[in-house]
C-alpha cells in the first residue's frame, strides 16, 4: 500500500459514495486507476465493505448503548454471535477485562433496550450484564488511515 492508497482510503472513508472521477482529481489519477485500485484493496481485505452511516434517531432508535456481557467460559457461542441477526446490534466485540463481550446497540427507548437484555438474558451461559446509555456522540467514524507509511 503506497502514499495514494492511502490518500484514497482517507476519502473514501469520508464519503464513500463519491465518484471515481471525483476520486481522481483529487488524487492526479484518471478514474479507471482509481477503479483498479480500488479493486485491489478489495482484493487485499483492506476494503471490507462499502457502507453508509444511518441517523438512529432519523430511524426510530434514538437509544444507543453499550452492554457488557459477562457469560460462564467464552463469550462468542453460536447463540451469542446469533445476535448478530438482530437489528439493534451495531457490533459485537470479544474483549479483555472484567467483562467477556461488549455490544454497541441502537434501540428505540428504554423498552426497547429492556426486550434486548431480556433476549441476551436468555442465551445460555449470561451471567450478567452492564449496561452503558451513550447520553451524547461527540465523535463516530470508521478506522482511518494516517496519510505518511507507518
Amino acid at each position: 500500500m503506497d502514499a495514494t492508497d492511502r490518500k484514497l482510503l482517507g476519502l473514501l472513508a469520508d464519503d464513500a459514495t463519491i465518484a471515481y472521477r471525483d476520486l481522481g482529481e483529487k488524487l492526479g489519477l484518471s478514474a479507471p486507476s482509481v477503479f483498479e485500485r480500488v479493486k485491489k484493496l478489495k482484493a487485499q481485505g483492506i476494503i471490507k465493505q462499502t457502507t453508509i452511516a444511518i441517523d438512529g434517531e432519523a430511524i426510530g432508535r434514538p437509544l444507543m448503548a453499550f452492554v457488557h456481557v459477562m457469560t460462564e467460559g467464552w463469550g462468542k457461542t453460536p447463540e451469542m454471535m446469533a445476535l448478530e441477526a438482530d437489528p439493534r446490534v451495531e457490533e459485537i466485540h470479544a474483549v479483555a477485562g472484567d467483562t467477556c463481550m461488549i455490544l454497541k446497540v441502537r434501540c428505540e427507548g428504554t423498552r426497547g433496550l429492556e426486550q434486548l437484555l431480556k433476549a441476551i438474558y436468555d442465551i445460555p451461559g449470561v451471567k450478567e450484564t452492564r449496561s452503558y446509555i451513550a447520553l451524547n456522540t461527540y465523535l463516530e467514524r470508521n478506522v482511518r488511515v494516517e496519510l505518511a507509511a507507518g
